[in-house]
């Protein structure tokens, strides 16, 4: 059977995928009310080096815990490493790590990013050679970033497949075009929703206008390596990745993304 003989289809046909997809999707509008809150409030103002962190741990875990409290009855008789929830945090978290640690360095110097957090001292962990060394990734971003990545894979991934599954004229041209659009949608809009009046003491962009034109491009890259890689994880129900798959195809695209950064900012540069 091909996908052409199935309905098109929003969620995965493999059902322990579709349903940590149902449930990615459903707290994805509430991890981003509770960030939208705690700024629109002030109250991130007020909050020390290990409120930041357990902050972020706060809005991360549930991708995590809530599936594995559920493992049960969304993937009956297999093993917790073998189910897609922990396969794609494994995956997520491991591209997270390199957009934290060496992908940021990108942003600090070719992008025009800021990070000011006097308040974080000792929970900092980035690139000792990549970068001008300026500046400091807190651990915090690394729990955020996982909330991030794995909405913005999550959501590309069921349009993609919506339209992968589709009967639709030139899909296949349509698709690699959609990859694109939809990491440059999420780009550009972290960029605008997060360097806010809220918090620009702590963080902004140099040159925001630049960055939203432009360095959304260069985010970009990160979807443009990682979605349709992702996009593949357990998809087909009677084959699934290992862990080991998983976690090299997560190396894949980190891999695949540096290269894009470097070529941007060997042929474009600093665009602040």
């Amino acid at each position: 059977m091909t996908e052409t003989d199935l309905a098109p289809r929003w969620l995965a046909e493999n059902r322990n995928k579709a349903a940590a997809e149902r449930f990615f999707l459903i707290y994805s509008p509430v991890w981003m009310t509770l960030m939208g809150l705690v700024m629109v409030t002030g109250l991130v103002q007020s909050f020390n080096e290990w409120i930041y962190n357990l902050f972020g741990l706060f809005l991360m875990l549930p991708f995590i815990v809530v599936p594995a409290i559920m493992h049960n009855t969304i993937d009956p008789g297999h093993k917790w490493y073998e189910s897609f929830w922990f396969k794609s945090n494994l995956y997520m978290w491991s591209f997270v790590f390199f957009g934290s640690y060496f992908g940021s360095e990108y942003f600090f110097d070719v992008l025009g990013m800021v990070y000011d957090y006097p308040m974080i001292e000792t929970t900092n962990f980035d690139a000792a050679l990549l970068g001008s060394g300026e500046q400091k990734v807190p651990w915090v971003m690394y729990f955020l970033a996982h909330a991030y990545f794995m909405t913005y894979h999550t959501t590309a991934v069921v349009v993609l497949r919506r339209i992968k599954t589709s009967a639709m004229p030139a899909k296949h041209i349509l698709w690699p075009v959609m990859i694109f659009v939809i990491g440059y949608f999420w780009a550009w809009m972290e960029t605008k929703a997060m360097a806010n009046p809220f918090i620009e003491q702590q963080f902004y962009y140099k040159d925001m206008a630049r960055m939203l034109a432009y360095g959304s491009i260069m985010y970009a890259f990160y979807f443009l390596a990682s979605f349709p890689i992702y996009y593949f994880l357990d998809e087909n129900k009677d084959h699934r990745w290992t862990v080991w798959h998983t976690f090299t195809a997560s190396c894949t695209a980190s891999l695949l993304t540096l290269y894009l950064l470097d070529f941007w900012t060997h042929w474009v540069g600093p665009i602040y």
